[in-house]
Parts: C-alpha cells; structure tokens; sequence
C-alpha cells in the first residue's frame, strides 16, 4: 500500500479549526462599565456580573430612553441600586399612576378601622338621593375599577380626556366632585374600566371617613388635607420609614390618590417590601395580610388587575413581565415607573424614568430579565 505523506495529512487535520474560524462565532458580551459593576452588592446571592448586565440594560438598552433609578431588592436587603445623570438616592419622583395603590392600602386600613365597609355602597352623598342609581356602587367595585362611571382614560384627543379634565382642567380645584357628578355609562361591577377619576373619590371617601368620625367639617380643604396626611404620616410613611413622601392635594384638600405623590426611589422600594412582606413591616402588621390578598386577586372583570394593582396574569403578549412568575404584581405609574414584587423570589424592584408609552413593553421585558435571574421559592 502506498504510503500518504504527512504534508498531504496535515492539512485535513487543520481543516475543522480553519473551517470554525470563518463561522459566526457568538460575539463577547462587550465589558460593564464600572457604574454597572458598582451598582450591584458584592455577594448578591446570584452571578454578580448577571445581574449587572440585567440592570444596566434598563439604563443602557435600546428604546430605554430613559432610566432615572433602579433598586433591588431581595429578602430585605438591597442588591443593586443605580441612580441615572442628574439623579440620586435623595431625589423625589413623581409616582403617577403607582399611587392609586398606595390609596388603596390606606383604604384597606381604614376598612380594618371599621370607618368603611367594603361590600356596601360607596359613601358618597352625592349618589345617596332617592333613585339616584350610582347609589349601587359598591367600595369593592370602585377599588376593582368596574363602577360603571362614565370615565375615559387616555382618549384621543388627549385633553379631551376626563383624567385630563379633572387633574388640569373644569375639575381640577375639586377634583373628588366632578369625578362623582359623572353619570353611568354601565350597570355598576358589569365592565372594568381604568380610572384615575375613581381613585380620586376613593381618596375623597378617605376624608370623608377620616374628617366625619371625628366630628370635624369634611368640606373644609385645610381639615380634610390635615387629617389625610396625619393617617398616612403616622399609619404608613413612619412605621415604613419612608420620610422623603410627599403627597399632592388639591384645592379642595382631596388627596390627589391617583397620580400625584413624590418620594425617592428607596421609599418606594420600602413600600414595595410592604406589600411583599403581606402589609407586615419588622414584625408589626400594618395593613391586614387578607387586604393585600385582596388587592393582588385578579377581579371578576379582567384578570390582569386585582385592587388598584396589576398582576402577571395571563398569556403571550399580555403578561407584562414575560417569562416571570404569574405571581408577579405591580404598582405602574404614566411613562414607566414600576414598583414589581414578586413574593415567591423574594423581590422588589423599582424602575423609574421616562420612557413613552409605545415602548413601555420593553422596559417591561427588561424588568422581566431582572425576575428571571432568580429561583423561586
């Protein structure tokens, strides 16, 4: 038999490593940055680099545009935090829509007070004439956003909007009452309809029962603003530590409950550690653990949305945080602000920024990619 030379064997030996070198190898992820890298805790009980990837992709991500603050935090203790250009851990941010839940608890306390009751109709003079048929709405049906009230969020045009109108417009030095003069559009509980307009009478019902019980005018502005703000001051905001809260009122002292509060990044991760932790803060029970139950259940009329909060329920392209756990809910404010907790990893994480609404799905995503880091529980 002939005998092959080792110049013709060499080659072919070569030839599988020459052949890998012309195909598309995975590119390296390129390096973090070193604010990336300092953002995340040295032993954040996963991959550190990981988890900075994660995050620095809310900042740095296409269509992000932008990212202000990002917290997390897991079993209490905070892992990664990252503060945006121009801000930092003492910089107040507007909540917009993540208030609603924050009015929800306090409408919770005030239903464990026994000031409220929620099955019974909503304690609003306006509705209580004879025959007047909003007299059927319920508390519940308010907090699950089904009154039946004639109230359109985000039309189009925008400023035709009645959110708009309430908050800038004919009702905006009396928010509360031009929110409850509007008529049903529905038999109340039959359609969910998102509402800052409802929040707003839910914080009106709050004085209410805050001012009245006490045997004070519920009218006046200055009486109803103080007695609202001393409950959240001394009920929420000091047992929780969240000093640097500051909530709007208008001028007719109804808290601005839907969309108008203030506080810096940590504060809103402490009072998303209060809803993770079951209303409960270091061993005392604020808020009734069956009232958060309550908030995070999905309503008889949309599944996504339980009490002034939004759940990861459903399939495709309707879960917000694809991929997490259905379990997942949040507090979602205008332009991208998110406070998501998911109690079975043991997490809170707040995003805040200013990203338009057509994109929000991404920051969504990215949130997601932070969730999906860690094993449940």
């Amino acid at each position: 038999m002939a005998r092959v030379r080792a110049t013709h064997i060499l080659p072919l030996l070569l030839l599988p490593a020459l052949c890998g070198c012309g195909a598309d190898a995975p590119a390296a992820p390129p390096p973090l940055t070193p604010a990336a890298l300092e953002a995340v805790a040295g032993k954040p009980a996963i991959a550190r680099e990981k988890l900075a990837r994660a995050v620095d992709a809310l900042f740095s991500a296409e269509d992000m545009r932008e990212t202000r603050a990002v917290i997390v935090m897991r079993n209490g203790r905070t892992i990664a935090e990252r503060h945006g250009p121009g801000y930092h851990e003492n910089t107040r941010f507007i909540s917009w829509s993540m208030a609603k839940t924050v009015t929800a608890t306090m409408i919770g306390m005030l239903v464990a007070d026994g000031r409220i009751r929620l099955g019974e109709s909503a304690p609003v003079p306006a509705w209580q004439r004879p025959g007047d048929p909003r007299g059927e709405i319920t508390l519940k049906q308010l907090l699950q956003m089904r009154s039946g009230l004639r109230h359109t969020e985000a039309g189009d045009p925008i400023y035709a909007s009645d959110e708009v109108k309430m908050l800038f417009r004919e009702g905006r030095n009396d928010m509360a009452s031009w929110a409850e003069a509007q008529p049903l559009e529905a038999e109340p509980g039959a359609k969910w309809e998102y509402s800052s307009n409802t929040t707003v009478i839910l914080a009106d019902i709050a004085a209410r029962a805050l001012t009245e019980d006490a045997g004070q005018d519920g009218r006046d502005p200055d009486t109803r603003r103080k007695a609202v703000s001393e409950y959240l001051r001394n009920r929420l905001w000091e047992p929780l530590g969240m000093r640097s809260m500051l909530p709007e009122f208008d001028a007719s002292g109804t808290l601005i409950g839907g969309s108008l509060m203030h506080a810096t990044a940590r504060d809103w991760a402490k009072f998303g550690e209060l809803l993770r932790n079951g209303g409960s803060v270091r061993g005392v029970q604020l808020v009734p653990r069956a009232w958060i139950d309550f908030m995070t259940t999905p309503n008889p009329r949309n599944k996504f949305y339980g009490a002034q909060t939004w759940l990861n329920r459903g399939e495709g392209a309707d879960v917000q945080y694809p991929g997490a756990l259905p379990s997942v809910f949040s507090m979602n404010g205008h332009l991208g602000q998110y406070v998501v907790v998911s109690p079975r990893q043991g997490l809170t994480v707040v995003r805040l920024g200013n990203t338009r609404q057509d994109r929000l799905d991404v920051v969504q995503a990215r949130i997601a990619d932070v969730l999906k880091l860690f094993p449940a529980r």
